[in-house]
This record gives C-alpha cells, sequence and structure tokens, in this order.
C-alpha cells in the first residue's frame, strides 16, 4: 500500500497534488510520504511484537535526513555501511547504540568513528576485519560488540547483482567455517561476541531461500552455545522485496515475514534484529519527470524525458521495471501506443522502458515513476553536469523540500584548477 493515489484525474501525494509540486519545484524530483514511510515501519513492528526486537532501517536504500529523522523519531535503529552513512545517522539524532555497520571494507578510521561515536554492534564480515577492530578497539582502551557475517550459500532467486548469501559473494565467512573464526573472535582482545549475522540478498520475492537460511543459523547457535559462546542476537539481515509492477504477484508480508522467523530461531530466546530498506521506503517514493519531446523514429516512438538514468539507475543498471503513469490521468478508452521512454544523457543505455504502452502525452506533460523511493536518489549522480534533483517529503497536506537542486554555479565551484594552469 502506498499513499500516491488519483483524486480526479489527478496524481496525489497524501494530500498534495504532484502536479503543484511540479509547479513549485520544477521536474524532475523524487516525493516521499511520510504516511507510507510509517506504515512500512510499523508493519514490521506489528510482525515482530512476539519478540525483543530491533529493527534498524537499511541506510543505502535512502539516507536523506529527513527519512532518517522521521524513522529514528518511530524508533528504528540504522543499518550503515560507511563511515559517512554513521555520521549521517548521528547527525539525524539517532543514537550510537542503535547503530549496526555492515560492510566488507571497514576502515580503522570508521571503526575509531563508531566506536568513538557509540555502536550497537559492528557485522564482521572476514577474519582480517576482526584482526584489525581488535587492534583499534585495544589501542583505545575499549571492547567492540560483534557479531561474525556468516554465507550460509543459499540461492536468494533475486539479481545476479544483490544476491549476497551464496558461495562465491564477496559477503560474509563460510558458515562451513564459523566455530573457527568465533573461537578466534573470543580469543582476540578488545571484542565482545553478541551474536551472528546473515543476510543472503535483496528484493526476495518469496520466504523459502531465508527459511533454509536461517535454520542454518539456528543450527549454529545451538552448536556455538555448546561450544561456550553467549550468543544473545540474530541479526537476520533484510532483503524482503516489494512489487515493482503492479500486476506482479505481490511478495510475502512483513506477517508472513515475521511468522517464518519465529518458527525458524523463535525458540532461541535472542533478541532479533532485521535490517530491512526497500520494502520500507521503495514504495513510499516516486520519481516525477517531464516529457521534453515526443519523437518518431524508424519503427520506434520515444518518449524523451527530462529525467534521466544519471537520477534514476535501476533500469540502466539491473535492467529494473518502475510503473510509469501519467500525472494526469488519461480518460477511459483512451488508446495506448508503444513508446521508448528515455532520458537526455548521452548514453543509449539511458532508457527507462522499452515499448511501454502509454496514453498520448505531449511535451510538459508530467510522469511518475513509481516504487522510486529506495535506491533511487542515493545512487544518482551528477553525469553530463546534470544536477541533483530535489527531494520533496509530503505530509498530510504540506510539503518540504528535503535536498535542493543545486546550481550550475555550486556544481562548477566545486573543482579547484591549479595555479600552474
Amino acid at each position: 500500500m502506498d499513499h500516491f493515489l488519483y483524486r480526479d484525474g489527478t496524481l496525489f501525494a497524501e494530500d498534495v497534488s504532484v502536479a503543484e509540486i511540479a509547479a513549485q519545484v520544477g521536474s524532475p524530483f523524487y516525493v516521499y510520504s511520510a504516511a507510507t514511510l510509517t506504515r512500512h515501519f510499523q508493519l514490521f513492528e506489528e510482525a515482530l511484537n512476539w519478540a525483543d526486537h530491533t529493527i534498524c532501517f537499511a541506510m543505502k536504500s535512502n539516507s536523506n535526513q529527513a527519512i532518517l529523522k522521521l524513522l529514528g523519531d518511530l524508533g528504528a535503529g540504522m543499518d550503515v555501511v560507511s563511515g559517512g552513512e554513521y555520521a549521517r545517522a548521528k547527525a539525524a539524532g539517532v543514537a550510537g547504540e542503535k547503530i549496526v555497520f555492515s560492510g566488507v571494507g571497514k576502515t580503522r578510521a570508521e571503526m575509531r568513528r563508531a566506536l568513538e561515536g557509540g555502536i550497537r554492534q559492528f557485522n564482521v564480515e572476514s577474519e582480517p576485519e576482526m584482526e584489525v577492530l581488535s587492534e583499534v578497539a585495544t589501542s583505545m582502551g575499549t571492547v567492540a560488540p560483534i557479531t561474525v557475517r556468516v554465507n550460509p550459500d543459499v540461492d536468494a532467486r533475486t539479481h545476479e547483482k544483490i544476491s549476497t548469501g551464496k558461495k562465491g559473494d564477496k559477503f560474509g565467512i563460510p558458515i562451513s567455517r564459523a566455530t573457527e573464526v568465533y573461537a578466534r573472535a573470543a580469543a582476540l582482545p578488545g571484542l565482545k561476541v553478541v551474536g551472528i549475522d546473515v543476510h543472503i540478498g535483496s528484493q526476495l520475492t518469496e520466504l523459502e531461500p531465508f527459511e533454509t537460511a536461517y535454520l542454518k543459523v539456528a543450527d549454529l547457535t545451538r552448536q556455538l552455545r555448546a561450544e561456550g559462546h553467549e550468543i544473545t542476537r540474530l541479526d537476520l539481515g533484510g532483503g524482503l522485496g516489494i512489487p515493482y509492477a503492479r500486476s506482479n504477484e505481490a511478495p510475502p508480508l512483513p506477517i508472513e515475514y515475521g511468522q517464518l522467523i519465529q518458527r525458524t530461531v523463535g525458540d532461541l530466546g535472542c533478541e532479533i534484529e532485521i535490517e530491512p530498506g526497500r520494502l520500507i521506503s521503495g514504495n513510499a517514493g516516486i520519481m516525477v519527470a517531464g516529457v521534453i519531446y515526443v519523437k518518431d523514429g524508424d519503427g520506434t516512438n520515444f518518449l524523451i524525458l527530462d529525467g534521466a538514468m544519471n537520477d534514476l539507475v535501476r533500469p540502466a543498471m539491473y535492467g529494473a521495471w518502475h510503473d510509469i503513469i501519467p500525472v494526469i490521468e488519461a480518460a477511459p478508452g483512451v488508446e495506448k501506443y508503444p513508446y521508448d521512454i528515455v532520458g537526455p544523457v548521452c548514453e543509449s543505455g539511458d532508457t527507462f522502458a522499452k515499448g511501454r504502452p502509454m496514453p498520448p502525452l505531449s511535451p510538459g506533460d508530467l510522469v511518475a515513476f513509481r516504487s522510486a523511493g529506495a535506491y533511487g536518489a542515493v545512487m544518482s549522480s551528477e553525469y553530463n553536469t546534470r544536477p541533483l534533483i530535489p527531494e520533496v517529503l509530503v505530509q498530510g497536506d504540506q510539503f518540504a523540500v528535503i535536498r535542493p537542486r543545486p546550481t550550475f554555479d555550486e556544481i562548477i565551484a566545486r573543482d579547484t584548477i591549479p595555479e600552474w594552469l
């Protein structure tokens, strides 16, 4: 469910007309719904109400300060994968004790920053990382709480670029070596083992891969406890998918996911941590773009938009589908025509959709890309010296720009010309 609906033929974000936002902000832009973000977070809270739990929002999906503040005020922790994301979480008012630090390449500086500012745990991904974290924590006279991320060799049945739990993926340590690695962790100074971490991928549309992975984690928990380790937390990652195409069968609901967690690891008495990102923010945002030209090609008709692959890279990077709808609803029965929907970037890859049926559109008309709230703005760039587009947050009948569009002068001023040129 989201809060982007037509009213009297015009698309609204909650109680605000998307066309009104466009008139004030200019296209292209992102707009997020506070009500949708709140609802999606609360669905996970309800799904885990049977357990002591912490829901850490995966910031890599959307790291705008306003989004983090909204979710933090609801009680969310944060899952960060860089020192920059850690700084963003702290700047949004999230306590260090509610921040989990994931990622395969944590640097000494990032470790030190998190230990100084407070951290819930480091999800350690390798033995070399474990050794370095031990050195950093010991040099600071402190102790770093850790889980070890295990790779369960489970096929998440998702896109190959976002599958993270198979043998050969760069993430975690093989679960077959877990007892050996945990023994090493227990022997290192400056570290305190608190649990186990697992994450098998993103945009999962069925529960079976989760079940397979979590049953392996349950067995490992019992084995580690038998060997004397205190396992009090299970970080089960995120990855639950969303329906990008409205015609597709819907992925499992959070309540079903929560029931699976209870069924597989609920008897272990551990605190449950999960790290959803896409399911909280994905359908809470849309990208709005304007039609520049309608071009008749040799057997192909094009809608050329002012939004481009630098603004929303998922179709170019993953071949991802986004439903694309007109902001002004087409009249019932209007015939649709197939268009290639493209942006103005000088790349053939700057294509959002091929042969997509659309009602007749004209220059100046607006279209909305649904399900763009996750991995949209955070993955954008200024390729072709195209400014980052505004982000807007709507709450009820009010809206605010939460990231402004930079001017060309501001972009160019970041460069420095050496004196010798």
